[in-house]
This record gives structure tokens, sequence and C-alpha cells, in this order.
């Protein structure tokens, strides 16, 4: 089965997708172009919105607006005029790290985790941040954070250091968010790329993005890779189900060091593609606070 480009936006670097039923629209963000982007599935049209730092993931808050984690730092964002409401400075004692992927909770706390971009040492973390904006450490010795997503049901999470080649499962704690029995869900060691961004279906099915994999696949709930999306790109990076039945996998995908030879080749590198895998997904909750 074959993704096909649906936004030409040529991304440095594509990231944090998400379907927001509010507003019938995929969002996502593009990282080292700081922009948020948005995409109309029924009308195709599509929009960007400048950011004046890295957008590294987001999501809608319940009563309007996005919570949004810069490189440094977690805020409330007015998009319309980029109003912020500071909630949390991230790691403000490690210039090396920044925040990078993360996704609500079935109870609508914001879960997401950071990387050392800088030697790729595993110093960074995982935090938390509940609806009463208190924040805690989830975990730490974090080298690059991503696949953060939750079951259906909100009683397991799943995560990967992305240079570990594997995904993680945890027992999620939903009435108070707190991790234990942490566990290999899938071993990545001899897929072609590394795992990147996650999300689920309604059969509880894991779905990544292979960085540098050309392609996302379906974890199963017993750890298999029973799926395979083809993406003519080299650089998948995050995934969502959206549209009205929630039967379309919209993937990002990144330009970000790769070569002119490589973009040449590639020209779509770092556009939205979609596909229609003939399963559903889950709506992600928004941001409860």
């Amino acid at each position: 089965m074959l993704a096909e480009r649906v936004v030409d936006c040529r991304n440095q670097h594509g990231e944090g997708v998400f379907w927001n039923p509010a507003d019938g629209l995929i969002w996502w963000t593009d990282i080292e172009g700081r922009a948020l982007w948005s995409f109309d599935p029924e009308s195709g049209e599509s929009k960007k919105i400048p950011a004046k730092d890295r957008v590294c993931c987001f999501a809608p808050r319940r009563i309007g607006g996005l919570i949004v984690a810069f490189a440094d730092r977690v805020v409330f964002l007015d998009p319309a005029t980029g109003a912020e409401d500071l909630i949390h400075r991230f790691e403000p004692d490690n210039p090396d790290t920044r925040l990078n992927d993360g996704r609500t909770d079935r109870a609508g706390r914001f879960v997401l985790g950071g990387m050392n971009e800088v030697s790729g040492a595993a110093d960074s973390s995982v935090i938390s941040i509940d609806t009463d904006l208190s924040v805690r450490t989830l975990f730490a010795g974090v080298s690059c954070a991503n696949s953060t997503c939750f079951s259906p049901d909100g009683a397991t999470m799943y995560f990967a250091d992305t240079p570990d080649r594997e995904i993680v499962a945890m027992d999620y704690d939903q009435s108070t968010g707190a991790v234990s029995n942490r566990r290999v869900h899938a071993d990545f060691s001899t897929e072609p790329g590394l795992p990147d961004g996650s999300c689920v279906d309604a059969e509880g099915g894991v779905w990544n993005a292979e960085w540098e994999g050309r392609r996302v696949v379906r974890v199963a709930p017993d750890g298999t890779i029973d799926a395979v999306i083809d993406v003519p790109v080299w650089k998948p990076t995050c995934c969502a189900f959206g549209g009205p039945d929630l039967d379309t996998l919209y993937i990002t995908t990144s330009r970000l060091m790769s070569s002119d030879d490589v973009l040449g080749k590639e020209p779509d590198s770092g556009g939205l593609f979609a596909v229609k895998p003939g399963i559903g997904g889950v709506i992600d909750a928004p941001f409860n606070g």
C-alpha cells in the first residue's frame, strides 16, 4: 500500500500531526521551518501560520487555542494573535536539549519528551503537564523522545527513545498519570528505519513512522509488524488518523539533513502524505486544562 502526497508543503521538518474534530482540520508543525500548518480534507485547502520559534509538538485545548511545546518552553498560544502564556520552561540548565515529541493522554494531560540535539546523550526526560498545570517528570535518561501515544482504553502508554530501535509499552494510571512496568513492545533492530512518531488505531495497533525507512508500519497488539505503508520519500516522521470517519492515515515527512541529490530525486520530501489503510483511528483528547 502506497501513501500519496496531499500537500506539497516541503516542510524542513514536518512533525507532530493530529486531527482536530473541533475545526475539522489536520494540524502539524514544521519544526525547523518555524511554522504551524493545517489541512482541510474537505476543501483541500492548506494554511501556514508562521511561529516565532521552533514548535516541536502541540495540541488543541478544550476551551480553545493551543498548548504548544516550543524547543525550550510550554505555553498556551493564541494562533490568531501569537499571544503566549508560559506554563513551563524545559530543562533550563541543559542548553543541549529541547522538547521533541508529545501527545495528550485520554484524560487530556499533555505528555511530552525531549532530546539532546547536540551530542545525542541520554540526558533529557519525559514530562507530564496535568490539567491543573502541575508538571512532573515521568522518567529521565532520554536521548530522543518519540512515539508517545496511548492505547484506546488509555491504560497503556507507548514510547520510543529512537536510538534504542524499539518501542516500549508502560502501564499507565489514568487517574494519576503515573507509568510503571516498562517493557519492550516491538523490536526495530531489523527494520530499515528508526522508530519516530506514532499513533494508535481503534483495534489497539500502533502505527509508527520509520525515520529514514521510507515507510510507516503497524505494530499489532502482540508486538509483531503486520502491515506496511510505503512512503515515497526517505524520512517519514509522524502519523495520525484523521478525517470525519477517522479512516485516513496522515503522514508528515522531513527534508532535514538530506542532500541536494536526494531532494532532487525526491521533490515530495517534506510533504504531507495520506493513505486509507482499511482501519479506523482514535481521536486524541484535547488538553483539558
